[in-house]
């Protein structure tokens, strides 16, 4: 008998148990639901991001853009009611472009000059007035030239025309297969002699939009010639024409110059948490871009992705108990000073992070999210977010894995903080990353909605439950995540 109300006592205890943790999940539903019908409804995000991209526009660091960039951040925190907006100073690099470049063909074959599309890359030095003609040697990767002896390009461009593999599912794992040859490319060619730089562009369609994107900068040696991507058709047809004609010219002329590096700011915004105002929640994104275009999904979606998280919020009175700290950082694109300069100030004041996460990876439809960070950390935020998968499943957020969280949170991974990357759908986003292609237009509004939604539904989350699985011996409350 006593044996039976013993039993009886336990699953007395267990179904209350399941009672109390299913009465919070229905609550938890019920919020997270509440956060999407509000984006989807009464969003602000898209109008931002029109305003981000109309009234302020292109905005590469160091640029009248940038500048424009941090003053419209500190006005959009002012007026949607932050405890605290402040800039944070950083020196920043100064690119500018110049008159459009230009690339023409000569060949023998050839009943008149073909005209190339192309664009500098980022921090490129300029070609004479005149511009630079020469043979082209095209290879099919950077290692190609690395093994080549000294001089074997002497005076010659270099063409380099390894694609982006269309077989990768994982359009960023394409990207990095081969985004080398964009970044140092130019370094290796000078190496062995070049006087110029030809990159296919960093993109999977073929289309005659050419990809920017910055070249390797304060390494040993620098770059000094002129480097350009060409568009995946023009790359395409000069290889094609160098298949007929070996020996055929190119006239490149590039007009950019650069300028001594200047002050800007990150742009960082607070709502006070009620219970750890001393614990930040960090949620991200890059204010500069590059300046062919707007910047609509390079990084204006983060951008105002962040902004939203607390926008929503307040819109839902959804209390935070830790501090949110929204910070937009300046020079992603070219540098990573802001992100280099955030923490720094992070590690010198202390500061506990629970959890930062960024939005660099698009507006489009969301996924999931990426965890990063030293030693066991991954797989603890991983534990911990498979608490949460029957939340997110009805809003299609099913892919949680460890990868790379983002450019600027990363620079904080010394310091064993658990990192988040946003990860939305990435098949269309090299088919304008880096391109005059990244314009307002080019965003649709419900999928930036439920971007911003997937984003405020996490912060939510591990607001109330933290971001990490408890390990065995509790934690005291003082205690960081570098104590573990």
């Amino acid at each position: 008998m006593r044996a039976l109300i013993i039993l009886s006592a336990i699953f007395l205890c267990f179904t209350n148990n399941l009672s109390a943790q299913d009465m919070d999940k229905e609550k938890d539903a019920i919020i997270i639901k509440s956060i999407f019908d509000e984006s989807l409804s009464n969003g602000t995000c898209y109008e931002r991001l029109r305003s981000l991209c109309k009234d302020v526009g292109p905005r590469l660091s160091g640029s009248p853009g940038a500048d424009k960039a941090v003053d419209w951040a500190v006005e959009q925190m002012e007026a949607m009611g932050f405890d605290k907006v402040y800039k944070q100073a950083c020196m920043v690099p100064v690119w500018e472009r110049g008159d459009k470049e230009s690339c023409v063909i000569k060949s023998k074959y050839a009943k008149k000059e073909e005209p190339l599309n192309v664009c500098a890359l980022g921090y490129s030095h300029a070609t004479p007035k005149g511009g630079i003609t020469a043979e082209v040697v095209k290879v099919n990767g950077i290692e190609e030239v690395k093994a080549m002896k000294a001089g074997a390009l002497k005076g010659k461009i270099v063409f380099y025309n390894r694609p982006m593999d269309e077989r990768m599912i994982e359009t960023f794992d394409a990207y990095g297969g081969c985004v080398d040859q964009r970044s140092r490319g130019a370094i290796e060619a000078e190496l062995k002699g070049a006087v110029g730089s030809i990159v296919r562009s960093m993109g999977l369609r073929n289309d005659d939009y050419p990809h920017t994107g910055t070249m390797a900068y304060g390494t040993e040696p620098m770059a000094t010639i002129p480097a350009v991507a060409v568009s995946t058709k023009g790359a395409d047809d000069l290889e094609a024409w160098l298949e007929r004609d070996p020996e055929l010219e190119i006239e490149l002329k590039v007009n950019s110059r650069n300028l001594p590096d200047k002050e800007s700011f990150n742009v960082i915004g607070e709502i006070t948490g009620s219970e750890y105002p001393d614990r930040f929640i960090v949620v991200s994104g890059h204010l500069d871009s590059w300046d062919l275009a707007e910047g609509a999904h390079d990084d204006g979606a983060g951008v105002v992705h962040s902004l939203e998280v607390v926008q929503l919020f307040k819109q839902l009175d959804i209390r935070p108990k830790h501090t949110i700290r929204v910070v937009l950082f300046m020079n992603e694109e070219n540098g990573t000073r802001g992100a280099r300069k955030y923490a720094e100030e992070v590690k010198e004041k202390g500061e506990y992070h629970l959890v930062a996460i960024e939005s660099d990876s698009g507006g489009f439809v969301p996924r999931g999210f990426c965890v990063e960070g030293t030693g066991i950390l991954p797989m603890r935020m991983l534990t911990q977010i498979s608490k949460w998968e029957e939340l997110l499943e009805p809003y299609n957020l099913h892919r949680f894995k460890e990868d790379y969280s983002g450019v600027d949170i990363h620079l904080l991974k010394d310091q064993n903080f658990p990192l988040v990357g946003f990860y939305p759908d990435p098949q269309r986003y090299f088919d304008i990353h880096h391109t005059e292609l990244d314009v307002f237009e080019s965003v649709n509004k419900r999928e930036l909605e439920l971007g911003a939604a997937s984003i405020a539904s996490f912060v939510y989350l591990s607001d109330k439950y933290g971001i990490l699985a408890p390990v065995k011996k509790m934690i005291p409350n003082n205690r960081k995540a570098s104590d573990l």
